[in-house]
């Protein structure tokens, strides 16, 4: 299939998505000034989407190789669907409402009505999320490098040292927890437990995800391959997912606070995502490229230290999302280089 046609239906997705915030530009504003500034923030959110999330698609697509076809289909279709409705619309609106101690009804009518309260609501609750994904992202990253059996390196001076200690038992959680009281420390003392118990139910659930994948997985044969290399693939991929989509929903509130158009944008940008990886999965590209993988996790384990560093500073989306892709693009250069080189030998 030609590149374009991965992206067809992201491409529908798009042409749809920015027609119906102009539209409900014109509907709310009644200008066609307002009908091109929706527009026009729908388009941005979109690139600001993808950039934060192109080293998403990568991780989606190296755990995708490992899932049976079936599973492949359900990620890609159920997969949107909660990536879309329900990690940019949903997942914030549930957040606002264990916050405020509302139900959820009352948190959509907060978003729409007052949608100062309701950013006012999830930047409280950012602190929370911030340690919670972030202590998630960097379990996901530092399980890429202390890896006792992996044999292509990037960085040699770094990931082969650190793949010698791969064997012993514990070691990403130990730097992990180590990084986590460091942080700790560094916040204010009333956030401290906030901080400490959200990171630790990050780790928490990356440890329970892992396991579950690993049960079901051995235990294939057992559920008829029902499960097998899908359903604990599955749920890591969603947790996963959730974990990037928070820092996206809290830097689209720097332009807009609306919900709808919020929703609009960032679904542009997650069909995108979808067709990427798509896209890795059927041409093999991480193959293709050796070091592309690695760029992907290093971006996420920078990604996971700012989302640390978000709990005493604040950090651009901007800035994050330019440093993830140049630090993909430069294992994307690196890659090409080392493939000229073995045709050339």
């Amino acid at each position: 299939m030609a590149t374009l046609g991965y992206f067809k239906w992201s491409f529908i997705v798009t042409i749809t998505g920015l027609a119906l915030g102009a539209w409900f530009g014109w509907h709310t504003a009644g200008t066609l000034g307002g009908a091109f500034s929706v527009f026009l923030i729908c388009a941005v959110l979109a690139v600001l989407e993808i950039s934060l999330s192109f080293d998403n698609a990568i991780v989606n697509a190296n755990k995708l190789k490992e899932m049976t076809p079936k599973w492949q289909r359900r990620f890609l279709t159920w997969g949107i669907i909660i990536a879309v409705f329900g990690m940019r619309v949903i997942f914030p609106l549930a957040i606002v409402a264990i916050a405020a101690s509302i139900g959820p009804f009352a948190a959509m009518q907060l978003a729409l009505r007052e949608p100062d309260e309701y950013f006012r609501i999830m930047l409280d609750a950012h602190l929370s999320i911030a340690a919670f994904g972030g202590t998630f992202l960097m379990m996901v990253a530092l399980s890429f490098f202390f890896d006792e059996h992996k044999e292509i390196h990037w960085v040699h001076a770094i990931e082969e040292r650190v793949s010698r200690y791969a064997s012993v038992r514990g070691v990403e959680i130990t730097f992990v927890l180590v990084l986590m009281i460091l942080f700790a420390h560094l916040v204010a003392p009333q956030e401290k437990l906030t901080f400490l118990g959200s990171a630790v139910w990050g780790l928490l659930t990356f440890l329970l995800v892992d396991l579950l994948g690993n049960v079901l997985d051995k235990s294939g044969e057992a559920l008829a391959g029902a499960a097998k290399g899908g359903l604990g693939a599955f749920l890591y991929l969603e947790v996963l997912d959730a974990s990037f989509s928070f820092d996206g929903v809290i830097g689209a509130f720097a332009l807009t606070q609306n919900l709808v158009v919020i929703a609009i944008g960032l679904g542009i940008g997650a069909m995108y995502v979808r067709s990427m990886t798509i896209m890795l999965v059927e041409r093999g590209t991480l193959t293709q490229y050796r070091y592309l993988e690695h760029g992907a996790f290093y971006a996420i384990l920078a990604l996971s230290v700012i989302m640390y560093a978000q709990a005493i500073v604040h950090v651009p989306e901007v800035l994050t999302g330019l440093g993830g892709a140049a630090v993909i693009g430069t294992a994307l250069w690196s890659s090409i280089r080392y493939n000229r080189r073995a045709e050339a030998d």
